[in-house]
Parts: structure tokens; C-alpha cells; sequence
């Protein structure tokens, strides 16, 4: 962002933030943290942001600053953390240094939890300070422990499903790939490899995204790690059923391992399906987004292409899939308070948290990557001023298909939750890349189902045993 475009945006938001200061806006959220005597010298707080990119922190750091101004007794840092680099900096970090807020994904934040380092009754306090009801329903679930605390609050998300060319379908007169039976079915239809061309995309690489795409249709057919008792389930029919399941799809893939860099097929015109999450939506609709995905650069397959304006309009999402039972699938990211000793801080952090989740601050923070942040607040993600983002991307889509995408958020299932009962022992299952190993082994290496979920019990259950 360019100098004078900063000092503008800067200026504007100081006027709607003065505005409503006097409206009263501002100054409810300030009543809502603790009150603790206003010290002689700046309280100094940590905020870390898994948004890396210059870009998105220049723009941050443009709502920190207005924030500053407006809060001269408060003093905030922010530090860029990759997610896969979060656990270990705070490790690092010991309590002396710990950050008071966190922009991370529910799955880190619950597991920050259980190391008892987060500070669930001020999550609490923020979530009444906003409002419990302005959030979409069932999303306060997604960030709570069974014993009703808040591990954190929520934030934005990303949701995630299977992305497909309407026009292909139509003239195929395919339904829609919302079952397991429609996307397998339309997989083998449009599989052509002898022209380079394929049914579909999912992970067979041993990572998270193979995991992810795996737990979204696992958990469609009622497939858990852990049953609501607590039993480890993976050798359940159910669990058996998805990873047969996923190992047919796998046919209809580009060869060789494949990650989400395999979206250039699709881009390109070659793909008739593929899994992703909303942060692709940029590369849809913008051409000098999908420059990217047009070469021949990632896959010598592919010749390269020119943009197709119209990949947008021929482009539906599929946020639910269903086949014993209908499951949402996404990333959820929380801001959440981190434990301190000093009352001041924690008066502070809560303070910044009601600043961000207040609209006028809260589209600002959203437009800061459109598409790979949609908002959790129903009031805001309906809004004139959230649709119309800088760059144009959610202008592309309308309302109506934005509202769409937004569908599968109050049916998201994942593997930290069998029903009402929550399972913090999956986070490390996961974060160990267990199952995406086993994925890769049934998919790629064409090992024995039985044997390599007989394999992933055990590596599980020693894991657990540790």
C-alpha cells in the first residue's frame, strides 16, 4: 500500500471511529473490559498474527495505529507468526514473553487450552461485550470446551468444499457433487487423463491438506478418531468405509503425490472438480491472481493458459457433502487471550479484541485478504461495505453465492468432536500428520487398507501412551 493511500485510509478511519466513539460505539467497548487505574506510562501489549504477507500486516498495522491514537494508554506490537511456527514461538517465548492476543486457528487455540495458557473468562467477557447472538449460529460451539469455557473468540474462517464447473455439469446432466455417490460419479465421468484432463482434486501427498480434505468426507459418512465414549475408532466400519472411499476418488486425481498446487488443472480448464477452501476465490476472479496457476511451470502436463473471465460465473461451491449424514468442513480462526498476571495488560488486550470485532474495524481487518476471511458476524458478512472489498473479488460473486458459502459453517464437523463430546488428543493425532500418512500409503504406495489402519491405530495409540 502506497504512502498517501495509507494517510487516506488512516484519516477515514479516524473520522468513523471518532463518530462512533461519540455514538457511543467505541465507548461500550471500552466499558466492557475490567477497570483497572489508567498507569503513568502505556500499558505494552503483544498481538501475533498468522497474516505474514507485507501487504496484509501493512494494513493491520494501519487499524493498530488508528487503535493507538484513539487508546494512547495502550501500546501494541504486533508479530507476523507462520502457523506451523506458533507452537514453538511461544514455547520460546516462556510466560515472561508470552503475546496477550492471538489471531490462530481454533484447532492451535484449543490446544493452547489444554497447556492452560489461555485466559477463557476474558474470551468470555469479549464474546458478551460484542454479543453472543451477533455471531452466526453455532459458531460459539466451535471455540468452547464441554465444560462451557472459551478457548477462544471467533474471528474469521475459511470454509472449505469441493469447487466445480456448473456448465460441465449441465451439459453432462450431472447433479451436483454434494454425496458421495455424485462426486464419485462425476469424477469417473470427466476423467480423461489421455488428454490431460481430471475428474477431480484431493490430497495424496502425507500433509494436512490431505488430511483436511479427508475429514471433511469422513466425517460425512459419521467416520470419527474417537467415538463419544473415547474409544479410539478407526477401526470402525465407518472410518474403514471413508478411507475406501477416498482411495477410489484418488483414481481420478492428477498422478504422483498431489497437494493444493494441483489447482492450476482446474484454472486452466483441465479439472472438473477440485477441493479447496474459500482462499481461492481471489484466483477465480482475478487475473493477475491466477497468473500464478496459468503457467507450466508447477506441472509439465499442462501447456499453460490465458485467464477465463467467465471461471467465476461457471463456478459453484459445495460447502456440505453428505452420505450418511450432512457435514460442513472449514478453518476456523480465533483471537484469543493469553494468560498474564498483570490486570492492566489483560484490561488492554480485551479492549483491542472489541476494537477489531467492531464493524467499522472488523470489514477493514476482513478485506485484508477477501475471500480467505469471511466473517463470522451475520450483520457484517450481509453488509454492502463487506461485499465491496478493494479489490473487487467479493463483487464478483454477490451476495447470494457469498451467503452460499457461508452455509457450512453451522454444520462444520471435524475430528476434535464426536457429537457433543470434544477430543483434544486429535489435535496431536494431527498435527503428527498420522492419518495423511496413511493416506499416502493406501493412495500413492497402494498398501493394504486393513494392514495401514491396523498401522495408524497402533502409531495412535503409542502416540498417546507418551
Amino acid at each position: 500500500m502506497k504512502k498517501g493511500i495509507t494517510l487516506l485510509v488512516v484519516a477515514l478511519l479516524l473520522l468513523t471511529s471518532f463518530s462512533n466513539v461519540f455514538a457511543g460505539g467505541q465507548q461500550e467497548a471500552v466499558e466492557a473490559a475490567p477497570e483497572v487505574a489508567t498507569p503513568a506510562e502505556p500499558v505494552e501489549i503483544q498481538f501475533w498474527t498468522r497474516q505474514t504477507q507485507s501487504e496484509r500486516q501493512e494494513q493491520i498495522q494501519v487499524l493498530l495505529d488508528v487503535f493507538q491514537l484513539l487508546n494512547p494508554d495502550i501500546k501494541v506490537t504486533m508479530l507476523p507468526v507462520e502457523d506451523n511456527e506458533f507452537s514453538t514461538q511461544l514455547a520460546a517465548a516462556g510466560k515472561a514473553n508470552r503475546p496477550n492476543l492471538i489471531e490462530t486457528s481454533a484447532f492451535y487455540a484449543m490446544s493452547y487450552n489444554v497447556d492452560n495458557i489461555v485466559d477463557s473468562s476474558a474470551n468470555k467477557a469479549i464474546i458478551n461485550s460484542v454479543g453472543a447472538d451477533s455471531f452466526f449460529p453455532g459458531s460459539l460451539n466451535n471455540v468452547q470446551m464441554g465444560d462451557g469455557s472459551y478457548f477462544g473468540v471467533p474471528f474469521h474462517f475459511a470454509a472449505q468444499g469441493i469447487w466445480y464447473r456448473t456448465d460441465w455439469f449441465e451439459e453432462a446432466g450431472l447433479e451436483a457433487p454434494n454425496t458421495w455417490e455424485n462426486i464419485l460419479k462425476a469424477a469417473e465421468y470427466f476423467n480423461d487423463p489421455a488428454n490431460k484432463q481430471y475428474g477431480i482434486l484431493i490430497g495424496t501427498k502425507p500433509e494436512n491438506y490431505t488430511q483436511q480434505t479427508f475429514t471433511h468426507l469422513a466425517t460425512a459418512n459419521d467416520a470419527h478418531l474417537f467415538d463419544a465414549e473415547g474409544n479410539l475408532a478407526v477401526t470402525s466400519p465407518e472410518f474403514k468405509e471413508a478411507v475406501e472411499y477416498y482411495k477410489a476418488l484418488s483414481e481420478f486425481t492428477p498422478p504422483g503425490p498431489q497437494t493444493w498446487r494441483a489447482r492450476d488443472y482446474y484454472i486452466q480448464g483441465k479439472m472438473a472438480m477440485f477441493y479447496y477452501s474459500t482462499y481461492i476465490m481471489d484466483d477465480l476472479s482475478l487475473a493477475e491472481v491466477a497468473a500464478s496457476s496459468l503457467t507450466s511451470e508447477n506441472f509439465s502436463d499442462l501447456g499453460g493458459g490465458t485467464f477465463d473471465s467467465n471461471l467465476v460465473k461457471n463456478t459453484a461451491f459445495v460447502p456440505l457433502i453428505s452420505n450418511t449424514e450432512s457435514s460442513g468442513y472449514g478453518e476456523i480462526m480465533t483471537l484469543s487471550v493469553l494468560k498474564s498476571e498483570d490486570a492492566a495488560k489483560t484490561a488492554a488486550t480485551q479492549r483491542l479484541a472489541e476494537f477489531f470485532l467492531s464493524d467499522e474495524n472488523y470489514i477493514p481487518y476482513l478485506h485484508v485478504a477477501p475471500g480467505g476471511m469471511l466473517a463470522m458476524k451475520t450483520s457484517v458478512i450481509e453488509s454492502d461495505q463487506f461485499i465491496n472489498d478493494p479489490k473487487g473479488v467479493y463483487a464478483n460473486y454477490g451476495k447470494a453465492k457469498i451467503n452460499e458459502i457461508a452455509g457450512g459453517l453451522g454444520a462444520m464437523q471435524d475430528f476434535l468432536k464426536t457429537g457433543e463430546s470434544l477430543f483434544p488428543e486429535s489435535a496431536s493425532i494431527l498435527a503428527k500428520n498420522l492419518v495423511g500418512q496413511m493416506l499416502y500409503n493406501v493412495t500413492i504406495e497402494d498398501k493394504d487398507i486393513d494392514d495401514e489402519i491396523a498401522n495408524l491405530e497402533k502409531e495412535i495409540k503409542r502416540l498417546l501412551e507418551n
